[in-house]
């Protein structure tokens, strides 16, 4: 399987409404904090946008309402991989994508067999407190030779002008949240990150 080298990721349909339209190849939707029906509410439109725009969805989580909702892309934490029913996200066809911050993480995500591994974070990150001291791009390479050919997507801390040190390290996707949703201007920092991203689409 191959990601596109731009992976999105945004906590509303209404940010899809407003980047797909520029080009985007594949985006996550994760939202943390809400209650069901908003949740399948957000997740039908983000669907239905993606489809509009011809974007790989992922949803974040919240695997049971991808499930009913006919997604085929579902993103978990370790956390959550501990709870959830791997075999009925199989049963539905649905692709998998697993997150790591160490050693004993990626160990757990190999045994999951899942389509693509996220490596993070490789630099500081404002996203989120993290109990994890920055990656490094050491370490997606370390990374990649255990995972290949599963793709690599690396997360935290990543701009424009990171990204020719990170896919030289092995990654084979570059996630990114705050680059953009905090930008003054997120449409051509999406612009940028979809140019500057071609040459390994």
């Amino acid at each position: 399987m191959k990601l596109d080298p731009f992976y999105l990721i945004v906590d509303s349909a209404a940010w899809i409404e407003r980047l797909a339209p520029l080009g985007l190849r594949l985006v996550q939707l994760r939202i943390k904090a809400m209650d069901e029906a908003g949740l399948r509410a957000e997740i039908r439109k983000a669907k239905a946008l993606c489809a509009e725009h011809q974007c790989q969805l992922i949803v974040n989580d919240h695997w049971q309402l991808a499930i009913e909702e006919g997604c085929d892309f579902v993103h978990l934490g370790q956390e959550d991989l501990q709870t959830a029913d791997l075999l009925a996200v199989r049963a539905a066809g649905m692709r998998l994508g697993l997150s790591t911050h160490d050693h004993a993480e990626l160990e757990t995500a190999i045994t999951a067999k899942p389509d693509y591994i996220a490596l993070g974070p490789v630099y500081p990150t404002i996203l989120k407190k993290m109990k994890w001291a920055p990656q490094g791009l050491e370490r997606i390479g370390e990374w990649k030779r255990r995972v290949a050919p599963i793709p690599l997507v690396a997360i935290g801390g990543l701009n424009p002008d990171r990204l020719d040190n990170v896919f030289a390290a092995g990654a084979d996707s570059a996630a990114v949240v705050t680059d953009i949703t905090l930008n003054a201007d997120p449409e051509a920092r999406t612009r940028e990150w979809i140019a500057r991203t071609e040459r390994w689409r």
